[in-house]
């Protein structure tokens, strides 16, 4: 099984990581006889976060996890059972939490690949299977896919501002708890980020890890100077120095002091750090004296409440910076404290292989949801390039590119792949290396749209249906909430 925090810290407790009202509704379809009908939810987001196209899908392994060990133990039962109503009776009778003790996860769950581009309306997860399954895992897997993929688009973001140089992931100080901390680690190897400074992140996910040293210990010694050459003694193959307790031009020239009694060892100067005061005029003065001391190679790392922005106005300002260390805005995705993913439930199954199809309709025409067991298909130019993405129906036999009005396509993929089958994991979520590889890839794919709208469209029989359900809840065709044609 692919090896993941998350069963090691939660494992006694997937039962119970849920809302309330997830066990109501699953109560409800179990004393109303409804529990073993066969439904389609899908999970998606509305809007692209940080003011974007799309967003970077991550948070898959976490959730394979999630659903391999979901059960209600014994602990779990017996609390469920000390609940009560407002009348102060049982909430749950004893033949539902029964059913609970023998619960096991059979479902159909298809879902993008972790570090795939999506784009907002496209289902990242889509769950078949009995309805009191499917309904009962909506909270999880929000909290499991919403996070993950809000922070490696963050990261994606900085590591593009970047533009090639290397990115330090240093918020675990800052992040939501420990947990958050992982999550935030995880998911931003995968946008990109080259290493973290959070060791339960390294020992659990192999990330590279990195740091120097804070401003106390230039304080614990009676010069800055003595703390640098104290640090150097005991830490002379991974030397980068924090310049700027006191005076941060005259911390490198005391670097450069230290950086040439470590040549003199047979050691060399890692880097240094900038942590405050004009990062764009101090990083060119600081990359001055080093040059002038024949340290050209010795790397400067610029830090303080960095993001895609702040990097991107350093750059255009001239800045000498060869890595930067992103913490508070990466780990709390600054700006953005949500992705919104929701989960719906689009299809009902009346009898075998006959399916209903089910819309939410609402006023704000974003909030009408696409009914199906849906799809996404990319097609790719002649070039490779990707043309559009197409959001259809399963069961539709040849779901073409026409619909996409963007000239011939060479061929296509199709985004959702099975995952589990009744329950049992038919996929191996890859090695972290690989999927961040995947998502680098992918974002590469999608540079010739900069500046552009990239097309999502429903299929012709997609919008059929869609508008065929609207028209008979009598909802006017001006609220109907099409799927945009582009993002």
């Amino acid at each position: 099984m692919f090896f993941s925090h998350f069963p090691e810290i939660y494992r006694p407790f997937t039962g119970l990581m849920t809302d309330l009202y997830q066990l109501t509704m699953a109560y409800g379809y179990w004393k109303t006889g409804i529990y073993s009908k066969k439904a389609s939810f899908q999970l998606f987001y509305r809007h692209a976060p940080f003011g974007g196209a799309g967003t970077v899908t991550a948070g898959l392994a976490m959730a394979v996890d999630y659903l391999e060990n979901l059960r209600f133990s014994d602990q779990d039962v017996h609390y469920l059972g000390n609940l009560r109503d407002v009348n102060g009776k049982n909430l749950f009778d004893e033949g539902f939490l029964n059913y609970l003790q023998r619960f096991r996860f059979s479902c159909d769950v298809w879902a993008m690949p972790e570090g795939v581009v999506s784009f907002p309306f496209e289902p990242l997860m889509r769950i078949d299977g009995p309805l009191i399954e499917a309904q009962l895992i909506e909270t999880a897997l929000l909290n499991l896919i919403n996070y993950s993929t809000l922070v490696a688009t963050k990261a994606a973001r900085v590591v593009q501002a970047a533009q090639g140089d290397t990115v330090l992931e240093f918020g675990l100080r800052r992040a939501q708890g420990p947990d958050g901390g992982l999550t935030a680690a995880r998911s931003a190897y995968i946008g990109g980020c080259d290493a973290t400074s959070n060791l339960l992140a390294g020992k659990i996910y192999g990330i590279p890890v990195k740091g120097t040293h804070a401003h106390s210990w230039v304080m614990c010694f009676e010069d800055e100077l003595s703390a640098f050459e104290a640090y150097s003694s005991v830490m002379p193959g991974n030397c980068i120095l924090l310049v700027d307790t006191y005076d941060t031009l005259k911390g490198v020239e005391n670097a450069v002091i230290v950086g040439r009694q470590l040549r003199q060892r047979g050691y060399n100067l890692s880097g240094i750090r900038l942590d405050s005061g004009d990062l764009a005029v101090l990083s060119v003065q600081a990359r001055k004296i080093l040059d002038e001391a024949g340290f050209n190679d010795t790397l400067i790392l610029a830090s303080n409440d960095l993001d895609e922005d702040a990097i991107t106005r350093l750059k255009q300002q001239g800045a000498k910076v060869d890595a930067w260390g992103v913490g508070t805005k990466l780990v709390t995705a600054f700006g953005q404290p949500a992705l919104g993913g929701v989960y719906k439930l689009s299809a009902l199954e009346k009898s075998p292989g006959n399916w209903e199809y089910k819309i939410k309709l609402s006023e704000t025409p974003e909030k009408t949801t696409n009914p199906g067991l849906l799809q996404v298909r990319r097609f790719f130019d002649h070039q490779g390039q990707p043309a559009g993405d197409l959001i259809f129906d399963a069961d539709e036999s040849s779901p073409g590119a026409e619909t996409l009005q963007s000239g011939s396509v060479s061929h296509f993929e199709d985004l959702l792949i099975p995952v589990f089958r009744e329950g049992k994991l038919v996929y191996q979520p890859p090695a972290l290396p690989l999927v961040r590889a995947n998502c680098s890839a992918q974002r590469g794919l999608f540079d010739g749209w900069e500046g552009r709208e990239y097309p999502v469209v429903l299929s012709d029989h997609m919008k059929q249906r869609k508008l065929a359900l609207i028209e008979r809840n009598d909802v006017p065709q001006s609220e109907s909430g099409h799927a945009p044609r582009s993002i």
